[in-house]
């Protein structure tokens, strides 16, 4: 429904949203990118560029979110950065890393695809902020160095993908679990 208009609500119709989006399309996107990194790179997400095609995508987002929030339409950030989970979920179909780990010549391939995805949901995370702070101060601290002395920053100022890894990374409780 649009910001400050009059809407329907049900309890169906939110649980229906909470599995269908929270769960299954960014909640879902966190895990299998988090647990692949684990799987197949021992928890450490390399420091490699990311996909240009995808950051071409993910890039932008800051900006574009900002001017919604800016201009007091809430729910256009909100489908602008759903936009964002639905390419990275289209991108993890499109390059199949369970795919690319089983030939050892594709390794450095599957390199970007992780760190693309890892990087991205990081980016998602930070869009997301503003609506959902403690599940994306979860999910950023998972994705954080271990290293650091300082808590990850939840400003659009990092909302763009690129140079952020190259260290090993936590482990991932479901951040939207189904039974509400």
């Amino acid at each position: 429904m649009s910001f400050g208009q009059d809407g329907a609500v049900s309890v169906d119709g939110f649980v229906t949203r909470y599995e269908s989006e929270l769960a299954n399309d960014f909640g879902n996107l966190a895990s299998r990118s988090i647990s692949m990194v684990h799987r197949y790179r021992d928890g450490v997400v390399a420091a490699v560029d990311v996909d240009p095609a995808i950051a071409a995508v993910i890039d932008p987002l800051a900006a574009q979110v900002a001017d919604q929030i800016d201009a007091g339409a809430p729910s256009q950030a909100l489908e602008t950065i759903w936009a964002g989970v639905r390419r990275l979920n289209q991108y993890v179909e499109e390059q199949a890393p369970w795919g690319l780990a089983k030939d050892p010549e594709k390794a450095a391939e599957l390199d970007i695809v992780l760190t693309t995805l890892v990087d991205g949901v990081r980016v998602i995370a930070l869009l997301l902020h503003p609506f959902l702070p403690v599940s994306t101060e979860k999910l950023l601290a998972t994705l954080a160095d271990p290293a650091a002395s300082e808590a990850p920053s939840v400003d659009y100022a990092g909302a763009a993908t690129g140079g952020h890894f190259g260290h090993a990374i936590a482990t991932l409780e479901p951040l939207f679990p189904k039974a509400i």
